[in-house]
């Protein structure tokens, strides 16, 4: 292990960081281990355990001094900047991605899974800054990492669930208002699949599956929205 890049990215990000080890930790994905029993004794669960609590305090706390809206607002605005795409956006800028310890079969898994990685390493590297240099060194790296992007997500309304979202911009762009119908159902009623369209102005926009009409509705929402980016 060339333990030197993991030094280099410590200094250049935190300035200095005394346990190398547990900064290598936190990039070291369970898969790895599987393939280096002898030489990689831990992976990054806990470390991300740690860190996803940290995170949701820092935005929490962020949140709530900054903002009046009430509860659920608030609730809706934290889960937006702490789901996957928004963690694994910041890891990605923070160049994350070159110090990955994965297995071979990971290093070839799909888009979405190196994503879902890529988040889950940036809370298990807040763990490890927390229990490096404390609660204010975390607050201080997720405040310039991550909550910079919290404009953008207010502006493009992407803390809204799927079906509120397309409905606020088909309104705003067309006039209109969504409308779902069933396309099929299949199955017996305890393992149903339903095929639900959205319509506006009578023409199908989006389409999506689900086992229940709501979750089919989400889906078919979430397909629609690539037609309004």
């Amino acid at each position: 292990m060339d333990i030197t890049k993991y030094q280099d990215f410590a200094i250049s990000h935190f300035g200095d960081f005394g346990d190398t080890n547990l900064l290598v930790t936190a990039f070291t994905h369970r898969s790895y281990l599987n393939e280096h029993k002898k030489t990689a004794l831990e992976h990054n669960e806990r470390l991300e355990f740690l860190g996803d609590a940290v995170l949701e305090m820092v935005v929490t706390e962020y949140l709530y001094s900054t903002y009046k809206e009430p509860e659920g607002i608030l609730t809706n605005w934290r889960s937006a900047l702490v789901r996957t795409e928004s963690i694994s956006a910041a890891a990605d800028r923070e160049g994350f991605e070159p110090l990955l310890r994965l297995s071979r079969g990971e290093k070839r898994g799909s888009a979405r899974a190196r994503e879902q990685i890529l988040a889950n390493v940036y809370e298990a590297v807040i763990g490890a800054l927390y229990l490096e240099k404390g609660y204010e060194a975390a607050k201080e790296y997720i405040t310039k990492t991550l909550l910079p992007t919290f404009e953008e997500i207010l502006r493009a309304g992407s803390w809204l669930d799927p079906k509120s979202r397309l409905q606020e911009v088909v309104q705003n762009k067309d006039g209109f208002t969504p409308i779902y119908k069933v396309l099929s159902e299949e199955g017996p009623d305890h393992d149903k699949m339903f095929v639900i369209g959205v319509y506006v102005d009578g023409k199908l926009v989006g389409e999506g599956s689900g086992p229940s009409k709501q979750s089919a509705q989400v889906s078919a929402a979430t397909s629609a929205l690539k037609n309004y980016v």
